[in-house]
């Protein structure tokens, strides 16, 4: 698994190659896929299981729950869920490192049959369309991120099922977010719609945004410009799956820039599905990831522990 060459773009593979029931095209999107991970951490999707018609649904109900009244879309952020579930109003985010808030509001939704002390979801009144079609893309792209951790799981030599029982019913989150109009003469110094970070799961499984602006760190330093043709998602390795792999399959940094001066005043609109495990999933790095050549990163800590110690750097919940 040495480093290869630097990419210009992100990989593009069919996910039906690997449910195709064709052993060797089955093989050949495993190695392609471990492949881009190792590499650069980010592949783009086709046949991924979420219809054009309804991700135009989900980003009209979006819109219009975004659109309100900051006084109404405040009646659905709720503190004490440390941003788990409901709207997390502008500037209440800071990536980690960073002492400026990100410029965005958010809205969560989860698990739609929560088990134990998970929170419940909270659905906008005003937009009763926008519990049905968050629902249904949250279950498309659960089913969808489930495919790709057994293509990852074979890739590392795991049990195709490896991460099934890890999932289910895991903190997995779908996230509409609103990089709100700028203002230039008031942007603070500084400010990015979303700062270069990683994100904390296993997977991200991101549609096709309404504005570009997504970049994406390479090896060398160098930022590469995203953007997911229609038919594609956008899907990258997260930080919890780099722990397991001792940075085998890696998260890659990205962030949101600031749209050039004359579109300032235009809102971009994005919705990420962040694949979560259960919180106790064991992250203590693979044994076979880990070798003279490759000493282990990492201390151990489970899923729920890393999530905690993530959400009070981002500045969600308090110490």
């Amino acid at each position: 698994m040495s480093e290869t060459a630097l990419l210009d773009e992100i990989p593009s593979l069919d996910i039906s190659d690997f449910t195709s029931g064709d052993p060797a095209r089955k093989s050949q999107f495993v190695q392609d896929l471990g492949t881009a991970f190792n590499n650069i951490g980010f592949v783009c999707i086709k046949n991924h299981g979420l219809s054009e018609d309804l991700r135009l649904k989900l980003y009209d109900s979006v819109q219009q729950f975004f659109k309100q009244p900051d006084d109404v879309k405040k009646k659905y952020e709720f503190p004490e869920l440390s941003g788990q579930r409901g709207y997390i109003g502008k500037g209440k985010e800071t990536a980690k490192g960073f002492k400026v808030a990100d410029l965005k509001e958010f809205y969560h939704v989860g698990q739609p049959a929560p088990e134990g002390e998970m929170p419940h979801n909270i659905f906008p009144e005003e937009v009763p369309e926008f519990k049905e079609y968050t629902l249904k893309v949250y279950e498309t792209f659960e089913n969808t991120g489930k495919t790709l951790l057994r293509a990852i799981a074979i890739y590392l030599g795991l049990d195709e099922n490896y991460f099934e029982d890890k999932v289910r019913n895991g903190d997995s989150i779908l996230r509409a977010l609103h990089y709100f109009p700028l203002d230039p003469a008031t942007v603070p110094d500084g400010a990015v719609r979303a700062a270069a970070h990683g994100d904390i799961n296993l997977i991200t499984l991101l549609m096709g945004a309404s504005a570009e602006g997504l970049e994406v760190l390479r090896r060398d330093g160098k930022w590469i410009a995203i953007t997911a043709l229609p038919d594609q998602i956008v899907v990258n390795v997260g930080d919890m799956l780099d722990r397991l792999t001792n940075h085998n399959l890696k998260s890659t940094i990205h962030r949101v820039v600031n749209p050039p001066r004359e579109k300032m005043n235009t809102s971009r609109y994005s919705i990420p599905f962040f694949m979560h495990p259960r919180g106790d999933m064991n992250l203590t790095c693979l044994e076979s990831c880990v070798d003279a050549n490759h000493p282990k990163l990492y201390v151990d800590m489970t899923a729920g522990e890393f999530l905690n110690e993530r959400l009070i750097e981002l500045g969600l919940k308090k110490a």
